[in-house]
């Protein structure tokens, strides 16, 4: 940059003006600049010696406690990512994605943090003990938390009521008689299970997003006088819904609908039903949550909830961060009464 200056016989401050600041500039002498620095080469600001001397990256870290494809994969996350890249789009900020790496011990989760050239972090759905969001909060960094953990101190956080949500869904099942129900959720804990679990271990699960929709349900269930059956699933796709789905029927073969935490899981179960001539609603009924668009052209009866808004505030939110400003926000949702819930028929139906 030296060089360039003492060349055009101009300051240092005008090349840098050049690249950073051409309103600075009138287009006549910028355009002089940057035609003498392609020839001699010079490629511009090292955004590196940049982010040293202002202690700044411009870049907003996204930690997953997934592999980096679930952000590219669930349609959920798709959204939430799409909505956070529209705020640093906004703001003229670069996104690192910083994903959960295969077998990673807590160190080396640990360095993959410190080693994100980030200006603050944007947390989305991990565990309260996971290694990747201590490791974050150790940085001292601003932090926002979309849907969980909840209460960690110095951080912002936006979410939806998922007790609530799923407690309207759950509502609408029994008002339409179910008494015998399959619930399939996403994994209640760190250890990967596949199989069926108890009320203690999903009413106490670390992970609060499951734990409030299953609570909701089995809140409903009681005042119904309903049964519920809990099929656990480590992998979150449509395959592990579907085999859920086959497993609570063979099971508790009353069971006259399967509500799921999911519409992944939720469209797994509509395929297991397909697949083997089980009539939706007329049998079986099916729900999910999230709202996802391939939800929504099947029909399910789902909660939407608005993932590209809440990618977008916490975005916002962790720009616009003040310590003195933590906020917590709540975005709505909505019940979407599709084609697959209806009227319980059978021996577990009211009549």
């Amino acid at each position: 940059m030296a060089s360039l200056a003492a060349e055009l016989k101009v300051s240092r401050t005008t090349v840098s003006n050049a690249y950073n600041r051409p309103d600075q500039l009138s287009p006549e002498l910028r355009e002089r600049v940057l035609a003498a620095a392609k020839e001699i080469g010079y490629p511009g600001p090292d955004p590196v010696a940049r982010s040293l001397r202002t202690r700044k990256a411009d870049t907003v870290g996204l930690l997953l406690d997934q592999p980096l494809s679930y952000s590219f994969r669930d349609p959920a996350a798709v959204e939430f990512v799409a909505g956070l890249a529209d705020a640093c789009d906004s703001a003229g900020k670069s996104l690192l994605i910083v994903p959960a790496g295969p077998d990673r011990d807590d160190s080396q989760a640990a360095a993959a943090v410190q080693r994100a050239g980030v200006d603050g972090f944007v947390v989305y759905s991990v565990s309260v003990d996971d290694p990747y969001l201590a490791a974050a909060l150790e940085r001292q960094l601003p932090v926002v938390v979309c849907d969980q953990p909840v209460g960690i101190p110095g951080t912002s956080r936006v979410g939806i009521d998922d007790y609530c949500a799923m407690r309207e869904l759950a509502d609408a099942v029994f008002a339409a008689g179910h008494r015998r129900i399959g619930v399939i959720c996403m994994r209640l804990g760190p250890d990967d299970r596949d199989e069926f679990v108890g009320r203690e271990r999903a009413l106490t699960s670390p992970l609060p997003v499951q734990n409030a929709r299953i609570r909701a349900i089995l809140d409903a269930a009681d005042m119904a006088g309903a049964e519920v059956t809990i099929a656990e699933r480590s992998a979150h796709s449509r395959d592990a819904g579907q085999q859920a789905a086959h497993e609570l029927r063979r099971a508790v073969p009353s069971i006259t609908a399967v509500m799921c935490t999911t519409d992944v899981l939720a469209l797994g179960a509509l395929a297991y039903a397909a697949d083997d001539g089980i009539g939706v609603p007329r049998t079986l009924s099916v729900t999910g949550f999230d709202g996802i668009r391939e939800a929504r052209r099947a029909g399910l009866t789902t909660v939407a909830q608005p993932a590209a808004l809440k990618g977008r505030r916490a975005g916002e939110l962790l720009l616009a961060y003040s310590p003195d400003r933590l906020a917590v926000e709540m975005v709505p949702t909505e019940l979407l009464l599709g084609a697959t819930l209806g009227p319980a028929v059978g021996p577990s139906s009211v009549g």
